[in-house]
């Protein structure tokens, strides 16, 4: 039998475009967040209307990507994730760090569109992705419900931190700066509460960038009130 080699090179074959120019806020699942709206646009090599024939018949995608900001050249058998504290380690494959030995993440997204445009080809137009702007897509598969859901899995540790939703002010005033249509996934995002999960200071004044808005925003307990709204 041929012996499989121990490396391979993958192409980039897609970017996706999102409302995310760093990590600070990015929801921490696929799905979390609905409304939010990516752009899955394909390299040239790949903008062929034939490559996506019959896509549309499906609602939901995987996407396989890069974890491009957190590329690394070592790696580490335990991690420490997010939602235990920051203090517990984990197996690194009992958990989706971005810091694995092939930085590589998996999202499962609703496939709203495919727009055809004449300058880069076949566009999808997904929402609900958990991905920074820019980021490389390696693949694409159709989501297959009778093979792809799992309604009776064993959740392991993550059953106990289940992500909480906080209330969220925003001020009338401020609100009406951000677009319409930018509303609801802005709101959802803050609810879903974009900290990391070991702070808590209710002084402590954070600050997102969403698309070409910087959103700051302060989290008393159970209530995240939103301080300013400025175009960065």
């Amino acid at each position: 039998m041929p012996t499989a080699p121990e490396e391979m090179t993958l192409k980039v074959i897609a970017h996706i475009h999102t409302a995310f120019p760093t990590k600070f806020g990015i929801p921490r699942q696929s799905g979390l967040v609905e409304e939010l709206r990516g752009e899955v646009v394909f390299t040239p090599e790949y903008r062929s209307v034939d490559a996506v024939r019959g896509l549309e018949d499906f609602s939901h995608i995987w996407l396989v990507w890069q974890f491009s900001g957190a590329v690394r050249d070592s790696w580490s058998p335990t991690v420490r994730p997010p939602r235990l504290g920051g203090n517990t380690r984990m197996g690194v494959f009992a958990t989706r760090s971005p810091f694995r030995p092939n930085p590589l993440g998996l999202s499962s997204v609703r496939l709203e569109a495919i727009e055809h445009r004449p300058d880069v080809g076949p566009v999808l137009i997904v929402r609900g992705a958990d991905l920074m702007d820019g980021t490389p897509i390696y693949d694409i598969k159709p989501y297959i419900p009778y093979a792809d859901c799992h309604p009776d899995a064993a959740e392991g540790f993550t059953g106990q931190t289940q992500s909480h939703h906080l209330q969220v002010a925003f001020p009338p005033e401020l609100l009406e700066q951000v677009p319409q249509a930018d509303r609801a996934a802005l709101t959802g995002v803050l609810a879903n509460d974009p900290r990391p999960s070991y702070q808590h200071d209710p002084q402590r004044v954070y600050g997102m960038e969403f698309g070409p808005l910087e959103v700051h925003f302060t989290v008393d307990g159970e209530l995240l009130t939103v301080t300013g709204v400025c175009r960065r």
